[in-house]
């Protein structure tokens, strides 16, 4: 159990009455817990998972493996191949589980264990063998973690990208995003998105929403705890097309297929007249309209 607050009396208290209804013993700071490493310094506190990341090197027999400079190679392709050998299921399942929850305190390896976990039903031997590549990654990589350093300032920033089409299956893209609260990594994701972007324009304007959704629950999130941000956030995206639509409001016509699809999703599931009242809300809302 993980005891935190800022009144030292009040935790007293807590654990004295923990005491007398349990058997419980007072480890003291945290230093080891479920895997993960709290490191602290004059700098901030370090959260890494060397330890775990060595006993799975011990366990996939890589302890003296040569280190692979990226989790993951470029254009990878990665796709259920027809006729393809297949791997063995359950350890696969398993690496991948594992590489999963180390994804929590290593975000440089997120996007290719999103890449790999999309194979857990059914993985051949060139999905093992990039599963194998990440753990060849982390055996140079051991000690990266992530540092919460103390700021003077609250500040929520976020970046995202997309990979477009990226997955030869079905043609879905891949976005992502991670964010900074007070200058500190605090959240990041990688997944593959659910319907097919007909450009990059429009897979980047997906993973703006996610990104956008997040900086939101994070501002929300602060202000519940009495930390009411006073600034505004700001969201980073490298691609040209969706920076040029956002800036010119004139561009609407470029994003036509965009709002026909989100038109037809939602006529899909409802009938004219709830599809239209459930878009008008939802545009009030910032859902489905840019601006």
């Amino acid at each position: 159990m993980i005891i935190t607050g800022d009144d030292e009396e009040e935790i007293e208290n807590l654990k004295k009455s923990l005491f007398q209804e349990f058997e419980m013993k007072d480890l003291g700071a945290m230093k080891y817990f479920l895997g993960i490493e709290i490191l602290r310094s004059k700098n901030g506190i370090f959260l890494r998972q060397k330890k775990y990341v060595l006993d799975l090197l011990a366990e996939t027999g890589l302890l003296e493996c040569k280190p692979a400079e990226t989790p993951i190679i470029l254009n990878h392709g990665l796709k259920i191949e027809e006729g393809g050998k297949l791997a063995d299921r359950g350890r696969y399942q398993r690496l991948v589980g594992k590489l999963i929850y180390l994804a929590h305190t290593r975000p440089d390896i997120a996007y290719a264990v999103g890449v790999v976990s999309q194979f857990m039903h059914q993985p051949q031997e060139n999905h093992m063998e990039a599963a194998l590549r990440i753990v060849r990654y982390l055996k140079g990589t051991a000690g990266y973690g992530v540092l919460l350093e103390k700021k003077e300032h609250l500040e929520i920033d976020g970046y995202t990208d997309a990979d477009w089409a990226s997955n030869p299956n079905d043609r879905r893209s891949t976005a992502g995003y991670f964010t900074f609260l007070g200058g500190n990594l605090v959240t990041w994701r990688s997944k593959k998105q659910k319907v097919v972007a007909l450009s990059s324009a429009e897979a980047e304007f997906r993973g703006v929403k996610s990104g956008i959704t997040e900086i939101l629950w994070l501002r929300r999130l602060l202000s519940e705890i009495g930390f009411p941000p006073t600034q505004g956030s700001r969201l980073y995206c490298d691609n040209k097309a969706a920076i040029s639509i956002s800036e010119n409001p004139l561009a609407d016509i470029l994003t036509k297929a965009v709002n026909i699809k989100f038109f037809k999703e939602v006529l899909g599931k409802l009938n004219i007249g709830d599809a239209v009242a459930q878009l008008e809300g939802e545009c009030q809302e910032g859902k489905y309209c840019r601006r």
